[in-house]
């Protein structure tokens, strides 16, 4: 199977899934000119769909829709887009800020991402997840990572790091907090699954949020970074409407 049908494949078996979780998708548009990131949150209790995305000039960040009903902010409100430079970060959690100040003093993402480990919250232990696009890395196009529990065991981690070396036109690469739904909730296993991009960022955006499960979909982004100029463009759909900004 070539690379394009597979990653109509994916699709297909990402529409599929009712629950995987966040997801992170990085890659290149078909006409090459622009670098792809698209993040998902999805959400089961009222505490996790109780959230929007909310952008700040180059960061995106999760919020609270209603503040009142906001039950434990540590895992759930967080900076998942962040810039440094011509450094594109995403990632599910505040590994997106550990990342962030790795970078700015020098070190590696990888070096970051040792730092942490999964998230606390037994019995899923959910993976963190992250991403990197640097416009001036020679060697890399991109960079996908999964920091995860093994087998849902919460005494031993495992990290995965998948460097890109050069992007696919129309192709990017996608990794998932969990598998599918369970009880536990099964992590993502495997390499990233090759997926579908297009040429507008609008169409990106409604084609992820359209393929995800209706009942647990709560926010996504999706970014374009133009490869020449590094000009950025972010379409952000919420499930609920933003919070009203304070007065």
């Amino acid at each position: 199977m070539d690379i394009e049908s597979l990653a109509q494949a994916n699709m297909q078996s990402l529409r599929g899934n009712a629950y995987p979780g966040r997801g992170i998708v990085i890659g290149l548009t078909p006409d090459s000119r622009r670098y792809v990131q698209v993040y998902w949150i999805m959400g089961r209790s009222e505490n996790s769909r109780n959230r929007v995305f909310v952008r700040d000039g180059d960061t995106v960040r999760t919020a609270a829709h209603d503040e009142s009903k906001l039950e434990d902010p540590s895992r759930i409100i967080y900076n998942c887009v962040r810039v440094l430079g011509r450094r594109h970060i995403v990632s599910n959690g505040d590994q997106t800020d550990t990342i962030f100040d790795a970078l700015r003093t020098g070190e590696t993402f990888e070096q970051a991402l040792f730092t942490r480990t999964f998230e606390p919250d037994g019995p899923n232990f959910t993976p963190r997840i992250a991403g990197l696009v640097d416009m001036d890395d020679s060697v890399h196009a991109y960079r996908l990572a999964i920091l995860k529990a093994v087998r849902n065991d919460g005494r031993y981690a495992v990290r995965h790091f998948f460097d890109y070396e050069t992007a696919i036109p129309g192709v990017g690469h996608c990794v998932t907090t969990y598998a599918g739904d369970g009880s536990p909730l099964p992590a993502f296993e495997g390499e990233p699954h090759a997926v579908e991009l297009l040429d507008d960022l609008g169409q990106v955006a409604e084609l992820y949020w359209d393929a995800l499960n209706e009942d647990n979909k709560v926010s996504l982004l999706a970014k374009f970074i133009d490869v020449e100029t590094g000009a950025v463009d972010v379409k952000v759909i919420n499930k609920l409407p933003s919070p009203a900004p304070a007065q």
